[in-house]
């Protein structure tokens, strides 16, 4: 599957099903509800719909002149007809209306766009109410933000990986910054949601919750008080197709059939409405599509554009194949995959030639030499139960004067990727692996990443190591870094670990614990462990003393059956010690090595940077917590994070407020970024916003993110082991400009993955109850974060019951007053307000339509409405926790 155009392909969440008119409205093909068709001809002569592109050269020309402008185009996905290019001057986003102005430009491209006169700007409303609006929106956080230990950690396991519906874990999740619609999207989403329909923000009203749509409108709705234009352009120029130009969709037949075009094409309808729909060669269709139409109905298909003319609305393309039913998990996932340019083909037999080809494998004598031989110490690897690709281990040795000598062992990946060879070209293609709920897209080969590479217990491994002389304080009295031999003893959960630091002078029973080599006990691993926990804990005390922000959003875990694979039951994935240790550690070592990297080639560092928030949406978060009376501090990291842990008490109303809190707080956050040091002059913008320090990079991970395997380079060269690395800065820039593109893609699958299987639960298992929190109000509708599950949904008056509503502003609060209809002719009717932070009931249920579920809110006073279906294991209120 690898295809040219795969390789940067991002797009944004939200795919509503169904058939999409987003070709407009005109030329061949056009649907029969086109009104406005303004060009019916079939095959006389056809006008053009769209503008030839630019020539590159006008385009570099205007670009230096500033009377062009490029960027990453964001296209709502409830909205089709209305995308976005973020501001060069971090302004309201650019906006680019219908797609005749986005001229055949998809998702997550990047563009040249030029401004329309200032009569043709989008004016912008006040109030206006528009349904479609559900919040199918996304939110990643830097790792470090939300504290899930290391990425792999939170997802390495399969059915364990926490859910990613709003991703938080320590992977540098990176809070998006609508690069690929994300985070303006949640962003703008945040005041979308937030303060509804404020004076500002009029069109917050119906504005899309999704972070995707949101940010459209959110951004410029509120935007500028003064003024109610933002600014509007037409796409001159595709500079990058990054989207992957594949989709999943449906076949129909063409509507007209006496046209020549019926008997050549067949329709493709994809299901993400922000692809145009497709003309398919009938050729590639099933033979007997044509007769038995109605029988492909629910089957969907994968279908790449080949081309799109100036002169149609409708791209031409090619089907690639039939996935399967519609709702099904496999042909669902394959088809995310497909759409997010995810390569999840088998490996070439020329990249299998590059691994070891006599096995078992072991360490060549000459690596004893090369290497310091830690293999009698005691060190051993925490990871999800799950877990197969062991990236990381740790040891913590005591010291005769009371200070420790702690070690992080990273698998050498590098030892096993030469530069240059097959195996190398595929990693650095493929970026990272994928983790879905019920299986892994691995970055290299299964042999690497589950064995050769792979710190499996009681077996000789190659390292690199970070070893350091702390205190138990955690001060760093010595520093050592090296390529290592090590033998892990044990292969601990997180449990495990837990179970350790909660019983630090019971021993723990054998039977409760893993195997453990004979060398050392499980007395001297339990030490270990608690003597890292005391030191994680005094470098996690210290890091928000220094300013650090953590923002630590619900995240599901599923339980799938073995036997069919599909979800029995979910809960709230719980961050413990045991997660917060590991994670302390890892920091550690990224700050340590980019350190190391940055001194050595402070031009060819390749290291990871946090932008401050988006000071627009922040402003509207600013404001919003002055409305509602919040004491919130938002001047800087810390300030933030302080705000949020010290504002609230721990009842269950306050816990559930932190948790909207947090989630609005996330939304103006921007995604974190690999750079190249040398493409970058200022170095104020190397910092990291959420761990509040000058330089960080990523080396924990080489298993699974290829950044960390350039890393473990630029630290070998340093280091003496290999040549200094012979890339320009510009080259290096590339390399980490397509591993933020890959990961972002990740990131959408992991969430879509999460979606799905969510989906698929509350069909088999609903109706679902659990409380939810009120996080904004527009005047026919409502968005609640669902707190037993993690997930955002809009709640619309017109499902509910009711006898009338009523929106009003309190203040500068919007309300709106539910009058229910009573159940029994002799009851008075039930008068319910809804406003921010109100906690309220609502149930879950699948729709008909595939995979779709809606929210409805229980009605006051009822309990037990539908009976909460319960089958979940381990499942919790996340206010109890």
């Amino acid at each position: 599957m690898s295809h040219p155009d795969y390789r940067l392909n991002l797009r944004p969440l939200g795919t509503p099903r169904g058939v999409s008119s987003v070709v407009g409205s005109h030329g061949i093909g056009a649907s029969p509800s086109d009104k406005k068709s303004k060009n019916k001809s079939i095959r006389g002569k056809k006008k053009s719909i769209f503008e030839t592109y630019m020539s590159k050269e006008d385009v570099s020309e205007g670009l230096k002149r500033g009377t062009l402008i490029q960027g990453v185009l964001r296209i709502n996905p409830k909205k089709f007809h209305e995308a976005f290019i973020p501001s060069p001057d971090g302004d309201r986003d650019i906006f680019i209306d219908g797609v005749v102005a986005r001229n055949r430009a998809l998702n997550g491209d990047l563009v040249v766009v030029k401004l329309l006169p200032e009569e043709q700007w989008k004016v912008i409303k006040p109030d206006s109410n528009d349904k479609e609006t559900e919040g199918a929106y996304e939110s990643d956080l830097p790792e470090e933000f939300c504290g899930s230990h290391l990425p792999q950690q939170s997802l390495k396991g399969y059915n364990d990986s926490p859910d990613v519906i709003i991703e938080a874990q320590f992977d540098d999740s990176d809070s998006e910054d609508g690069h690929g619609n994300t985070q303006n999207i949640v962003v703008d989403g945040v005041k979308k949601l937030s303060v509804g329909v404020h004076e500002k923000g009029k069109e917050d009203a119906g504005a899309p919750v999704t972070k995707d749509e949101t940010t459209s409108m959110a951004q410029d709705t509120r935007a500028l008080p003064e003024k109610s234009l933002q600014r509007s352009a037409k796409v001159v120029y595709i500079v990058e197709k990054k989207h992957s130009r594949a989709a999943t969709g449906f076949l129909k037949l063409l509507a007209d059939k006496n046209s020549e075009l019926f008997r050549k094409y067949a329709l493709f309808s994809p299901s993400d409405h922000r692809v145009p729909r497709i003309y398919v060669p009938l050729k590639d269709c099933p033979q007997d599509f044509v007769t038995r139409p109605k029988d492909y109905a629910n089957t969907l298909f994968i279908c790449r554009i080949m081309d799109w003319k100036e002169d149609s609305n409708f791209a031409l393309g090619q089907l690639a194949k039939s996935l399967g039913q519609a709702g099904e998990i496999e042909p669902e996932t394959e088809g995310i995959l497909t759409e997010y340019g995810v390569d999840f083909s088998d490996f070439s037999s020329e990249v299998l030639e590059c691994l070891p080809q006599h096995l078992p494998w072991t360490i060549p004598p000459e690596e004893f030499n090369k290497r310091r031989d830690l293999r009698k110490d005691c060190i051993f690897t925490i990871d999800p139960s799950t877990a197969r690709d062991l990236d990381d281990a740790l040891s913590c040795k005591p010291l005769a004067d009371g200070n420790f000598e702690v070690g992080v062992h990273i698998a050498d990946v590098s030892y096993f990727v030469p530069e240059g060879s097959d195996l190398d070209k595929v990693a650095a293609e493929r970026a990272t692996s994928v983790y879905l709920v019920q299986k892994v897209v691995p970055m290299l080969p299964r042999l690497l990443c589950e064995e050769l590479c792979s710190l499996n217990p009681m077996t000789d491994k190659l390292t690199f190591s970070v070893i350091w002389t702390l205190t138990p304080k955690g001060k760093i009295l010595d520093e050592w870094f090296g390529r290592t031999i090590i033998c892990s003893c044990t292969k601990l959960s997180y449990e495990h670990a837990q179970s350790m630091i909660e019983s630090p002078t019971k021993k723990i029973p054998k039977k409760e614990l893993p195997p453990i080599s004979p060398e050392h006990t499980s007395e001297e691993v339990h030490r270990a462990v608690l003597n890292l926990h005391g030191i994680a804990k005094e470098l996690r005390k210290q890091r928000f003393v220094d300013g650090a922000l953590r923002l630590d959003q619900l995240k599901l875990a599923f339980t799938l059956d073995h036997e069919t694979g599909l979800p029995q039951g979910c809960h709230i994935y719980e961050y413990r010690d045991s997660n917060k240790l590991v994670e302390e550690f890892m920091l550690l070592a990224n700050m340590a090595v980019a350190h190391k990297i940055h001194r050595a080639f402070p031009e060819r560092a390749l290291l990871r940077r946090h932008p401050p928030p988006q000071t627009k949406m922040l402003n509207d978060l600013v404001e919003f917590c002055d409305q509602m009376g919040l004491p919130m501090d938002f001047s800087s990291a810390g300030a933030l994070n302080k705000s949020l842990t010290e504002t609230f008490g721990d009842d269950k109303y306050s816990l559930a407020r932190k948790e909207v809190l947090t989630n609005m707080c996330s939304r103006p956050m921007q995604m974190a970024l690999y750079f190249c040091s040398g493409t970058l002059r200022d170095q104020a913008q190397f910092r990291h916003y959420a761990l509040n320090v000058p330089l960080y990079t990523h080396f924990t991970s080489p298993i699974r993110r290829f950044a960390d395997v350039l890393v473990h380079r630029l630290l070998a060269a340093v280091l003496g082991y290999r040549e200094a690395p012979d890339v320009e800065p510009d080259a290096l820039q590339k390399q980490a400009d397509h591993c933020n593109d890959r990961r972002m893609a990740s990131k959408r699958v992991q969430e879509l993955s999460t979606n799905l299987f969510f989906a698929v639960l509350v069909k088999e298992s609903g109706p679902l109850e659990s409380e939810a929190m009120v996080l904004g109000v527009l005047n026919q509708a409502f968005d609640v974060l669902v707190l037993r599950y993690g997930v955002q949904k809009r709640i619309y008056c017109n499902a509910l019951p009711l006898r009338s509503q009523h929106f009003q502003r309190v203040g500068k609060k919007p309300e709106l007053t539910l009058v229910w209809e009573p159940e029994d002719m002799e009851q008075e009717p039930v008068r319910q307000v809804v406003t921010i932070f109100s906690l309220v009931e609502v149930v879950l249920r699948a729709e008909d339509t595939a995979l779709k579920y809606s929210a409805i809110l229980k009605r006051p006073g009822t309990e037990g409405l539908l009976g909460l279906q319960d089958k979940e294991e381990g499942d919790h209120d996340p206010q109890e926790d």
